[in-house]
């Protein structure tokens, strides 16, 4: 017995929890915490599980999305708090809770705001912004945030009104705090905002893809096709691509990347010890990061091996190549990488594309195996992909394949008058066109390559980035075939420019007019800054780069433009958890180089003039 004083204790604490619950709550405000959860076995920042209101979010908010794949990020703390809150009030009462704004304009919370039209009556909504992770200027437009340094999430205030007497959806009221306001001017702001009930408060009318803000409203975008397959592998697909991959994703980064081949061997030696010599419940941030994939692989005893050749070099960001340890076992998620990719020797292409972003739309081409966060969210379209012949269980030999479509091929010769070629001994069919100019001949790997570039040219296309932003902000592109032969030649070689100039990033000499003073063959770098004018770039204590072409800055992909990727990568980083040491002057002497980081500057700065270039003669389509 735990004694009769304990006993009355317990006793008087259900009595008090019983009371609470069978009280009435008409009024509910907060500032719940935001915390999707956690990475790793290492990470203590785990969300409370509550059995029965995950339940409810599963059966209410979840089941309402149309965004099936991503609905890990509705049990989110703070969601769970608007569910409870609205549970709790019943029919009748008033939510008021300061949170995360992602809610507002997440791809996955659109099953959410549906719930929320229609439980409540009436919703205001205080954007307060101050998204910290947003990049260029649409960084410089959330500013600082309310929480100063206690948070980088985007901010809302947000009042739910149930008044059992409503009939219908909820009526919606909606500010915006305004762009480029320090964290002082928000305070000042909300504290003149005396009320709801005003006319600085619009009405938001949700659109049918449950979108409030930046609302999806081109309906000849869904009549698009399709990049992605539905199903990967599907020959008979009815898309673009018959496969697509995210990029790698390990979990443990600083251990499975670094500029310096011979750190990475010694930092995935010693991880590699530590799994093989200690239980998955001891946890040691300097020597390894326990995921479900290395525990589930320690209860079945599986032993972990080093191999060198396994060591290749990877697109880790824009711009920015590391050495990669690419293996199974310490790399969580890998996707579809070793069909793509499937030994050294093999090439090929990929379109890499933000899925879902909120930044600016962004695509950007590599030939090499990249990270998941390479271009924000990475989805990459590739050219090929290898079959192994699982029959033979000797052979290392793989087949290439085309990841372009049959469809798609067979659509473009349809739209364009191609026809087979009655050539028989040729070893590939051959497609004919007629023309003014007389009668040409291309193979079908050579037509679907045409077609891979009309893609990465399309996606380059400033009317259809600007026309559709908010669908591309939102999910992964739809295009189509544009109706002249000749437009979609000039797409195409456009692509194919754009690909070679991204491909080679590194090897333009500098733009003319571009000034390097140099004091001291020094070219060892700590940390390089950029003026506030951007217009000179310290690169250390002994070079300075001059004159800086302001165009430079209007090529952006993913948030900057490639001078300033290579500025924030090319830089030493010591990871405080582990003390692991990624220095990218070892990159520049293990290549022999140790000009690489200042002649890979002045490259991108040519990088995003010829870009611009390119794009800025595309042809004029219509998408009507």
């Amino acid at each position: 017995s735990l004694g009769d004083g304990f006993e009355k204790i317990l006793e008087k604490n259900f009595e008090r929890s019983q009371e609470q619950l069978d009280t009435k709550i008409e009024i509910i405000v907060g500032n719940p915490p935001y915390s999707v959860g956690q990475k790793s076995a290492n990470d203590n920042n785990q969300n409370n599980f509550y059995e029965n209101l995950s339940a409810r979010i599963s059966e209410t908010y979840a089941t309402k999305t149309l965004s099936a794949n991503l609905k890990n990020s509705l049990y989110d703390s703070y969601i769970k708090a608007f569910r409870w809150a609205s549970d709790r009030i019943g029919d009748t009462g008033i939510i008021g809770f300061v949170t995360n704004g992602g809610w507002l304009d997440g791809i996955a919370m659109n099953g959410l705001r549906k719930c929320f039209e229609e439980e409540f009556s009436e919703i205001y909504i205080f954007n307060l912004r101050g998204n910290s992770t947003l990049k260029g200027e649409s960084r410089k437009k959330e500013r600082e945030n309310i929480f100063a340094e206690g948070s980088k999430a985007l901010i809302v205030i947000t009042i739910l009104v149930k008044n059992p007497n409503h009939v219908g959806n909820a009526e919606i009221f909606y500010k915006d705090i305004g762009d480029y306001l320090t964290r002082e001017q928000k305070l000042k702001k909300i504290s003149e905002t005396k009320t709801v009930l005003s006319d600085d408060f619009k009405i938001l009318i949700p659109n049918e893809k449950n979108d409030w803000i930046n609302q999806r409203n081109e309906k000849s975008f869904d009549d698009f096709i399709s990049l992605v397959p539905d199903k990967k592998f599907d020959l008979t697909s009815k898309t673009f691509f018959i496969i697509n991959s995210l990029g790698v994703s390990t979990a443990r980064d600083k251990w499975c990347y670094n500029f310096s081949k011979k750190i990475l061997s010694k930092n995935i030696q010693m991880t590699i010890d530590f799994y093989n010599s200690h239980e998955s419940s001891e946890i040691d941030e300097k020597k390894f990061v326990w995921t479900d994939l290395s525990k589930n692989n320690k209860k079945r005893r599986k032993k972990y091996f080093y191999d060198e050749e396994k060591i290749i070099e990877s697109n880790y960001r824009l711009f920015c190549k590391q050495n990669l340890y690419f293996d199974e076992n310490l790399n969580e998620r890998r996707g579809q990488m070793p069909q793509l990719f499937s030994n050294r020797n093999e090439k090929n292409f990929l379109i890499c594309i933000s899925k879902g972003d909120k930044k600016n739309f962004s695509v950007f081409l590599t030939d090499k195996i990249c990270d998941y966060h390479f271009i924000g969210d990475t989805q990459c379209f590739p050219l090929y992909y290898y079959e192994r012949d699982e029959s033979n269980l000797f052979s290392e030999m793989a087949e290439r394949r085309d990841g372009i479509s049959d469809f798609i091929l067979n659509l473009a010769c349809e739209k364009y008058g191609l026809f087979v070629s009655q050539k028989l001994n040729s070893p590939h069919f051959l497609y004919h066109r007629n023309s003014d100019e007389g009668t040409f001949c291309i193979t079908k790997s050579q037509l679907k390559e045409e077609i891979f570039y009309y893609v990465y040219g399309f996606l380059h296309l400033p009317s259809y980035r600007e026309k559709f932003s908010a669908e591309l902000k939102k999910s992964l592109p739809r295009i189509f075939l544009v109706d002249s032969y000749e437009d979609f030649k000039k797409i195409s070689a456009a692509g194919r420019e754009l690909a070679d100039i991204h491909l080679n990033y590194e090897n333009f000499e500098k733009p003319a007019g571009v000034e390097v003073e140099i004091s001291a063959e020094n070219y060892f770098v700590r940390k390089m800054k950029l003026s506030s004018d951007k217009k000179i770039l310290i690169y250390n204590e002994f070079i300075t780069i001059k004159n800086i072409p302001e165009k430079i800055f209007e090529y952006v992909v993913n948030g900057r433009s490639p001078l300033e990727w290579i500025i924030e990568r090319y830089q030493i980083k010591i990871d405080k958890a582990s003390g692991i040491e990624n220095n990218p002057n070892d990159f520049c002497e293990e290549i022999g180089d140790e000009k690489y980081i200042l002649k890979l500057l002045l490259s991108s700065m040519t990088v995003s003039i010829k870009t611009l270039e390119i794009v800025e003669n595309l042809p004029e389509i219509n998408f009507e």
